[in-house]
């Protein structure tokens, strides 16, 4: 956008005290104040042209140059210009409000030392008509004495009124300043925001994606392989029940085996799919679930420690209870353990432990599978800490740990 409209324009607040400003200076040059008496030179005896110089001042507010450099000059140079004819030839009233707009809009304009430079000019020109002003300002007759009594007064009065000037421009300039660097960052920071939003969204995807592949895998390996044994064990049991009863009963009785695993298979894939596991449950209640599925499955009872002393957020609950699931899920399946222990404690941060005395595993050889890489991904976004205790014949310890003073 080369130009800063209206409609556009960052801090219209500002926009309506230039207008405000404008507004007093016509008013005080359309009304006649009898007590305040200037020379009126040259523009001053065409009112209408001065009032259409301050109309076509005031219009230049609502479209200010923002790229080129040539524009931004000429429109600046044209300002300077118009605030001269007013005050400079003109000798409007209320002078020094044109130098606070020309201010105002030099903010949106300028950046670094060029805005600085251009305020500076300002002062310079503001400065420049005072001491015309007083080179034409009539003096009353009076005495010696008195005479040079009221033109020191008058340079005191200006002087006041130069140092008041400079400080409101600095100060003005200095603020608009800060609120446009204040305004940027947050309009920066709401930009990341939205990014980060964005990239959750598109982790969130990726991570259902893979959990989708994995339980897809798990059902093929596991189901798949379960009702094709099945099958074959029912035809074969077809084929042996009036020649052999006794072998067609014991195929029976596998295959009804075959079906239990395969149940509970189905079961664990349809917790896995569940968007929010712990909806009305607590963390110590989700647990005591998971293991109460565990017992039935395995015939191990498992040992738990649940010490969990303050509130957790959502997230972290839900990353606990997924990799206590995936533990859980995988001593089952591959550890051939007969004892389990779980622990969760918070102290301060929350510890989440799940050890097994089952056959273990070469860690070198099986850390990109679905299942470990979920658990770790899970905690390293919430800024926590996973790691695996494993070997060949020496069980396995998962550990996780969230830190809650960031997550809270």
């Amino acid at each position: 956008m080369n130009y800063l409209r209206f409609s556009s324009h960052p801090l219209k607040f500002l926009l309506y005290l230039e207008w405000s400003l404008l507004g007093l200076i016509a008013i005080a040059e359309t009304l006649r104040f009898y007590w305040f008496h200037l020379p009126r030179f040259p523009l001053a005896k065409f009112p209408y042209l001065s009032l259409g110089c301050l109309i076509l001042f005031g219009v230049m507010g609502l479209l200010l140059p923002q790229k080129r450099i040539t524009e931004k000059i000429a429109y600046t140079a044209l300002e300077f210009f118009l605030v001269f004819m007013l005050t400079g030839t003109g000798f409007v009233r209320l002078a020094a409000l044109l130098y606070i707009v020309i201010v105002i809009r030099n903010c949106f304009i300028f950046q670094g030392h060029a805005k600085t430079t251009i305020t500076g000019l300002a002062y310079l020109a503001f400065l420049t008509t005072q001491v015309q002003r007083i080179q034409y300002r009539p003096l009353r007759p009076m005495p010696p004495r008195g005479n040079v009594l009221d033109i020191e007064r008058l340079l005191i009065l200006t002087l006041i009124s130069a140092l008041l000037l400079g400080l409101v421009l600095v100060g003005l300039q200095l603020l608009v300043t800060a609120i446009l660097a204040e305004r940027k960052s947050r309009e920066k920071l709401m930009i990341a925001h939205q990014k980060l939003r964005q990239y959750a969204l598109k982790i969130e995807d990726i991570a259902t994606l893979q959990e989708r592949n994995r339980i897809a895998r798990e059902i093929h390996d596991s189901l798949g392989h379960s009702l094709t044994a099945f099958n074959l064990h029912l035809e074969a049991a077809l084929r042996l029940l009036e020649t052999n009863p006794q072998e067609a009963h014991k195929l029976l009785q596998d295959a009804k085996e075959l079906a239990g695993k395969s149940l509970q298979d189905v079961r664990h894939s349809v917790s896995a799919l569940k968007s929010d596991p712990l909806e009305k449950k607590t963390l110590e209640e989700a647990i005591f679930s998971l293991i109460d599925n565990f017992q039935r499955s395995t015939n191990i009872v498992p040992q738990q420690t649940l010490q969990i002393t303050t509130s957790l957020p959502q997230p972290v609950k839900t990353s606990a209870y997924r990799i206590i699931q995936e533990s859980l899920t995988n001593i089952c399946k591959y550890a051939r353990a007969t004892e389990v222990k779980i622990t969760v404690i918070t102290n301060p941060d929350l510890q989440v432990i799940i050890e097994d005395n089952g056959q273990g595993f070469n860690p070198n050889q099986n850390t990109t599978g679905f299942g470990l890489q979920g658990m770790r991904e899970r905690v390293h976004a919430l800024g926590g800490y996973f790691t695996i205790e494993t070997a060949p014949q020496h069980g396995c310890k998962v550990i996780a740990v969230f830190q809650l003073a960031i997550n809270n």
